[in-house]
């Protein structure tokens, strides 16, 4: 039994063609907080793993039409890290390593003691319900690690929610910058939703997608007749977001003529529709973003300094992804979430193999590229756990192979049987000393998990 709250029972899938032999596994698995699935069809049976994803299969090995053999390659192919016992009444050596190196967990010879399933089974139910509540533990810390619809609990994430509660009753203008893809609009919507204008509208602009010859019409809006095409007054942006947030993203791609318009509008705090004499008074927060050195563009004339000053009375500074690894995991189980309910998925998570290819990666487009990969990774994973396969090409280069992820491998140990060795250590290690996952974890048969485990001295 389990005590943190949210996992549910372990699912298991048993799979006979003989009633007598199902009921006597119902039987044996009765005290055990699973849930039991049976079936006299192993077509049916196999249908209700595609698509209830159980965490182990107890098949027959023989049946008429799909075979329990055929059954297990089906069910390793869709998803590795279902556990499958095989059970017969017909055993033969050839067929038990058969089915150990197409993956299965267990081989079992009919008839058996109750007692006997519940031991062979002990040690997988453990890794299994070690796994729900490690996914349980991590929605909850998500959970509780979010601010204003940011996920993060590093020590960089913290300061900046520290300052953004300071700074948010107060603020006129604020800068905010940092990397692409680093999370800054939501920087701007925690400080709109945390400030006084909270009401109000918060109103988005990406200055590097407006034409130049339209900026001064979409911040300040128009009269008709102001120029050719103008059939109708408009309403500009400081307008339609009065008594509430303005966001200028990428304001380092305002035209200069612009930012002298802009400059004046937030001390005078009023706007000039273009083509008219007529000014009227705003009430509007503004917060500009960029992933531009502004200081670089000062420097060359392509920024005005008198319009910085103006923005960066307050600067929030967001970390890179990699100035906050800490908050990888946090940011993968968030994002994995999302993408499972928006796809009607059940995924748990990455593969350990999975974990590692993300923690080298350098993560040049931030938290962006980290909900990319996810987004892709939920796409394209068939089974409840997504692996390296389902992972984007480009993570998979020459210089770091899945096989032997970069940081497991110190760069003192540049032996290649030094590095074989740690890679089954870490791998034994993960599946608490099972034979079968670890295999399964870096895709190599069990006799030759088993050759190299004896070849390294290891012991399990």
């Amino acid at each position: 039994m389990t005590d943190v709250p949210g996992v549910r029972p372990i699912s298991i899938a048993i799979i006979d063609d003989r009633p007598a032999s199902v009921e006597l596994m119902q039987s044996a698995l009765q005290n055990l907080d699973v849930e039991t699935h049976a079936f006299h069809d192993p077509e049916q049976g196999l249908e209700f793993i595609l698509n209830h994803h159980p965490q182990i299969v107890l098949s027959d090995l023989v049946m008429p039409g799909l075979t329990g053999m055929e059954l297990l390659e089906r069910v390793v192919e869709f998803d590795p890290t279902i556990d499958v016992i095989l059970t017969t009444a017909f055993y033969s050596t050839e067929s038990a390593v058969e089915a150990i190196r197409k993956g299965a967990a267990d081989y079992l010879n009919k008839p058996f003691p109750p007692n006997l399933l519940r031991a062979r089974l002990e040690p997988l139910l453990a890794r299994h319900r070690a796994r729900l509540e490690a996914l349980a533990l991590e929605q909850s810390l998500a959970s509780q690690a979010s601010f204003a619809g940011m996920i993060g609990n590093s020590p960089p994430m913290w300061h900046l929610y520290s300052q953004i509660q300071r700074i948010a009753p107060h603020y006129r203008t604020v800068l905010v910058t940092g990397p692409t893809g680093t999370g800054k609009e939501l920087v701007a919507k925690a400080l709109h939703q945390l400030g006084p204008s909270a009401a109000g509208p918060f109103v988005p602009l990406n200055c590097s997608a407006v034409v130049e010859t339209l900026f001064e019409s979409e911040l300040f809006g128009h009269v008709k007749g102001a120029f050719t095409g103008a059939t109708h007054d408009k309403v500009g942006l400081f307008e339609h977001a009065n008594n509430g947030t303005l966001l200028l993203d990428e304001i380092g791609d305002m035209p200069l003529a612009t930012q002298a318009k802009l400059l004046r509008t937030l001390q005078q705090q009023e706007i000039q529709r273009l083509g008219s004499l007529q000014t009227r008074k705003v009430n509007v927060r503004v917060i500009a973003a960029t992933h531009h050195d502004l200081r670089a563009m000062i420097a060359r004339g392509a920024f005005r300094q008198d319009l910085f000053y103006r923005l960066s009375m307050v600067e929030l500074k967001v970390p890179s992804l990699t100035e906050r690894d800490a908050d990888l995991q946090l940011l993968t189980r968030h994002f994995i979430s999302r993408y499972a309910a928006q796809f009607n998925k059940t995924i748990y998570g990455l593969t350990y193999r999975a974990q590692l290819l993300l923690r080298q990666h350098s993560w040049p487009g931030n938290v962006r590229e980290l909900e990319n990969v996810i987004g892709h990774a939920c796409i394209m994973v068939m089974g409840t756990m997504i692996d390296v396969d389902d992972l984007p090409d480009f993570l998979r280069t020459p210089e770091a192979p899945p096989e032997a992820p970069a940081p497991l491998i110190a760069p003192e140990l540049s032996s290649l049987e030094e590095q074989e060795r740690r890679l089954l250590t870490e791998a034994l290690a993960k599946t608490g000393g099972n034979q079968s996952g670890a295999a399964r974890l870096l895709r190599i048969s069990r006799d030759t998990l088993r050759y190299r485990i004896k070849k390294h001295n290891l012991t399990v």
